[in-house]
């Protein structure tokens, strides 16, 4: 049976890092490059809904079927956007990869590819997990075509 636990996750520049309370300022900041709030299939609350989307994010965690991330571009020290694991079902060792976000300068950039990699290989190698899905909207193409391009490579 697998147990998520908060980790941080970090390669290529990328740092995973367990979301907190204290994100809200900053991913509402990433947010705002692009204004990702006004594309309907992308899950992202304006600036002043931020809090209660961390909240919720955080309350999935203390349920046990959420673990959520903030992303930070380690050469510039910013919050980039969010990910997670969800839909975490241990007895049968399956979670998937979703509520992915980054501000749109971060965006066809090494920054997703990096994302997923870390997020498998902690999901296969660390965890154990024998499912793991990636989950995008149906009408988001450009994410649907970026996912079909990871490939776990070892290292």
């Amino acid at each position: 049976m697998i147990v998520p636990q908060t980790v941080v996750l970090e390669g290529h520049g990328i740092r995973l890092e367990p979301l907190t309370e204290a994100h809200v300022d900053a991913l509402a900041a990433a947010a705002s490059d692009g204004r990702l709030w006004e594309f309907w299939f992308i899950a992202v609350p304006p600036p002043e809904g931020m809090r209660t989307y961390v909240a919720e994010a955080l309350k999935g965690q203390r349920d046990g079927h959420m673990l959520p991330w903030v992303v930070r571009d380690l050469p510039s020290g910013a919050i980039v956007g969010s990910t997670r694991y969800h839909d975490i079902v241990p007895a049968i060792e399956r979670l998937e990869i979703g509520h992915t976000w980054y501000g749109k300068s971060r965006q066809r950039t090494h920054v997703n590819t990096t994302c997923k990699l870390l997020l498998l290989g902690h999901a296969f190698d660390t965890l154990g997990c024998k499912v793991v899905g990636l989950r995008t909207d149906n009408f988001n193409f450009r994410s649907q075509r970026a996912t079909c391009c990871t490939r776990r490579r070892s290292t």
